[in-house]
């Protein structure tokens, strides 16, 4: 079975990604054509990349990037859901995805995304990151306005429309998670 991580990018207090990363979750556990799993970063305190080596290399030092490492790696693909801070992602996400490199490689990647534009400069950055990591993106994504998605700015009240962008989203991935599959078994063979 296909494995997905939905991977909370945001330990702020007060984060309002929690409640989006829930209602993702809760929208894919309703799929039958692939696991989903929310991946939370406040359960991988990362310090600020502290690796002697290239992540390329995988030869972790450190317990806390073995474990990341270990979590990563058992997946097929991602819904990263980011918030959009100062035109781009959240610092700890960055930091998760700079920890790894082979884990992130020949594996599909989307998108849910909020702040004051959607939080649409966060995915822009997230895709060229992504690209460097080897991670296919796919075009669907989600782009939730904190004006009309959020009471007084915190409390997440999304609306129907956003269902069918979820549901495009995610079957764009399950299908590029499932494709990319032959592409890591010949790598892994090389």
């Amino acid at each position: 079975m296909t494995k997905i991580a939905i991977i909370l990018g945001s330990t702020r207090p007060g984060r309002n990604g929690e409640a989006v990363a829930r209602w993702v979750q809760d929208i894919a556990s309703r799929r039958t054509d692939a696991e989903f799993e929310l991946i939370d970063l406040l359960d991988f305190p990362l310090p600020h990349l502290d690796e002697p080596g290239p992540a390329a290399y995988g030869a972790y030092q450190n317990e806390h990037t073995k474990a990341w490492s270990a979590k990563i790696a058992a997946f097929d693909g991602y819904v990263f859901v980011t918030p959009e801070y100062n035109h781009s992602t959240s610092g700890v996400l960055k930091n998760a995805l700079d920890y790894l490199y082979n884990e992130w490689n020949n594996k599909a990647a989307a998108f849910v995304s909020y702040g004051s534009v959607g939080g649409a400069r966060a995915v822009e950055h997230l895709r060229l990151i992504a690209s460097e990591l080897q991670l296919a993106t796919v075009r669907g994504q989600v782009a939730i306005s904190l004006m009309t998605e959020f009471e007084n700015f915190s409390v997440f009240t999304p609306h129907d429309y956003l269902l069918p962008q979820v549901d495009a989203m995610l079957d764009q991935l399950v299908s590029w998670s499932k494709a990319l599959e032959t592409v890591r078994v010949s790598a892994a063979a090389a």
